[in-house]
């Protein structure tokens, strides 16, 4: 199976100009915890992701005003992102590797299709591709790694 038949589609984007109150109350009306920033919403092509945890480690934690910041000022990049025609093993590879609850899926434009989460591949993946991505991506991320374009 592909990622492509599992994952949610046309996610909603931000930019990296986005208020960092716009990308929170995002959050809240999507229900989520992550949001895809793109260059554009025009094209739509990933230039990071931002989530619940960058705002606050990298701006409430750290003494900024969250009201003045904008996505790319807490954002993460270079960003991880997978292709739709990844099999759910693979994409949870690349989770486990990167130690990410979700993915970004882009095409070959690097424009944003959809997001995958840990919890879309633990509905429908085998046993053991959960187990084990749930042991790897819960354990304390290893010093130095980079978040870069995956294809296993």
């Amino acid at each position: 199976m592909d990622i492509r038949e599992i994952m949610a589609a046309d996610p909603i984007c931000c930019t990296p100009e986005t208020s960092l109150e716009d990308v929170a109350r995002l959050m809240c009306q999507q229900d989520c915890g992550e949001i895809p920033v793109v260059d554009s919403l025009t094209s739509r092509r990933v230039v990071g992701v931002i989530t619940d945890r960058d705002i606050t480690c990298r701006a409430v934690a750290a003494g900024k005003n969250p009201l003045t910041l904008c996505a790319k000022d807490c954002m993460s990049a270079p960003v991880v992102a997978v292709p739709p025609d990844l099999t759910l093993e693979e994409c949870g590879r690349v989770m486990q590797a990167k130690q990410i609850r979700r993915v970004p899926v882009v095409n070959e434009w690097f424009a944003c299709v959809g997001i995958v989460s840990q919890a879309d591949l633990a509905k429908h993946a085998s046993a053991r591709v959960t187990a084990q991505l749930l042991d790897k991506v819960s354990r304390p991320a290893e010093a130095g790694w980079s978040r870069g374009v995956a294809r296993p």
